[in-house]
């Protein structure tokens, strides 16, 4: 089965007009217990989450998301780059099978081909431009070049002397894939698509680099990074290498391409010698920096202009392999429980999880059907829930099968025992959930009746008339600009229950 590689991310659009401010959220397979793409369609609206971004174009997932109005960025994985960079063909045959048969329903907004390939695929750096050349011509064929933007995401690696950043320049040795690259980019009005990672680079700086500077937290005037050459102030990492991908693009002579950062996060655990991965700091820089994107500070160098950016990841990829770090960039573990709550604003809203905090109890999936009848059985009988609403003609009764019926029960005994630890168990087949099961008319007990998920007092819900491309208008001089937050968190394969 191709790769279920899901990057849903929390989109925060942030309009210099009446529009609001929206989050959405990155998923792979290195998560025990993966859903299948109805359920994961199911948390998105649950979450209230509008935009998607898959590292491959999985039929089934797509398929899935027909009719949502969620728009989804699909993904060349770097495994078909060669191939697709080096026939027209295999390119327009690649776009008819994945984006072709799938629009206008599934709503693909954005190609991003390949993923970091001048780091991990070098050999494939001359034809990554053909590569994305034959995308876009295959989308032109197709009428659906304005609707849908092409790029490729780098690892910020590719900038050499980033601070000061107004002295940083790409790799010269990739002069030759950046600058045509770049002329692309500018040409189809898509955008720079950048990994910036503050934590690596806070560990790479043998102490150069202050924890602080990293997290957003607030600096003293003294303690800032200033560029000598432009006399900006630099507050945190973020920016800074944000702004040298900005000044490298513009020590090639391009100035109008925007950058939008495809992977940001920090672990919340880590081995012995990563200190710093630990939940009060992946805590405080996600929650800082969806503040500074939603407050639409920008960057020194494009202040008000804020920044698109992937939270990385929804979920923690509990079978990677590698330090304990690899495994815990998530905001959720596979049970899809918050490993920590985002508090964004002084009035207490939080992040990827619905503001009044509800939990719910359900049927875990794959549980042996015999035992979830006896827990079902259970707890309509010596558990005292009132299962009346399971019967027929009544509002619980559909779908009338074991798994519906038991979270139901389930759900209504550990609502009924206030949530008590080893409530929401029955011998295994059970799991706790943030998304709310109710359906229809079918309320279950601890529901709010809304199913939706609020950041400062706003619906997070798609609009099926949102055709909003993969990347940000461009912006053209000082002048108003709207932006558009894209916070995303890979969703890793994984299960919101």
């Amino acid at each position: 089965m191709a790769a279920f590689l899901l990057l849903l991310f929390l989109l925060v659009s942030a309009v210099s007009g009446d529009e609001d401010a929206f989050i959405g959220v990155n998923i792979g397979t290195d998560i025990s217990d993966k859903p299948s793409p109805t359920e994961v369609v199911a948390l998105l609206k649950a979450q209230s989450i509008r935009h998607v971004r898959l590292y491959d174009a999985d039929r089934a997932i797509l398929l899935a998301f027909a009719n949502t109005g969620i728009q989804v960025t699909v993904s060349v994985p770097n495994d078909q780059l060669l191939g697709i960079g080096q026939s027209n063909a295999t390119a327009a045959n690649w776009v008819a099978r994945n984006i072709v048969a799938h629009v206008p329903a599934t709503n693909i907004t954005a190609i991003a081909v390949g993923s970091e390939v001048l780091n991990a695929l070098p050999n494939a750096g001359p034809i990554l431009v053909s590569a994305l050349k034959f995308i876009h011509s295959a989308l032109v064929s197709s009428n659906l070049d304005s609707q849908i933007k092409v790029s490729t995401p780098h690892s910020s690696s590719i900038i050499l002397n980033s601070f000061p950043p107004s002295q940083a320049f790409f790799n010269r040795s990739w002069d030759p894939v950046m600058v045509p690259l770049l002329k692309f980019l500018q040409s189809t009005g898509s955008c720079l698509m950048l990994n910036v990672y503050p934590y690596y680079d806070y560990m790479q700086s043998n102490g150069k680099i202050p924890l602080d500077y990293a997290l957003f937290r607030p600096l003293p005037p003294n303690k800032e990074a200033v560029d000598a050459n432009t006399l900006l102030h630099y507050t945190n990492v973020f920016d800074a290498v944000v702004d040298a991908a900005y000044f490298a693009m513009s020590y090639l002579n391009f100035t109008n391409v925007p950058v939008v950062v495809t992977e940001s996060g920090w672990p919340s655990k880590g081995d012995t010698s990563e200190p710093d991965a630990i939940v009060d700091n992946a805590n405080t820089y996600n929650s800082n920096l969806i503040k500074h994107v939603l407050n639409k500070t920008g960057t020194p160098k494009h202040p008000r202009i804020a920044v698109s950016t992937y939270i990385y990841e929804l979920y923690n990829e509990d079978l990677r392999t590698g330090s304990d770090s690899e495994k815990n960039w998530g905001l959720f573990d596979a049970n899809g429980i918050p490993v920590y709550t985002m508090h964004l604003t002084g009035a207490g809203s939080v992040f990827a999880n619905d503001s009044t905090n509800q939990t719910f109890c359900v049927a875990k999936r794959g549980a042996d059907p015999k035992k979830l009848q006896a827990a079902l059985d259970w707890a309509c009988g010596p558990g005292e829930i009132d299962c009346s609403p399971l019967l027929q003609g009544h509002p619980c009764y559909e779908p009338d099968n074991v798994v519906s019926h038991s979270t139901y029960a389930f759900n209504a005994y550990y609502q009924r025992m206030a949530k008590s630890p080893g409530t929401c168990d029955f011998k295994g087949v059970a799991s706790i959930t943030t998304t709310d099961p109710s359906h229809g008319s079918c309320r279950f007990p601890g529901s709010s009746g809304k199913n939706r998920t609020f950041f400062n007092g706003t619906s997070l819900a798609p609009s099926l008339n949102d055709t909003t491309s993969g990347c940000p208008p461009q912006y053209h001089g000082s002048g108003p600009f709207t932006t558009s937050v894209i916070i995303g968190a890979l969703l890793m394969g994984a299960v919101f229950l």
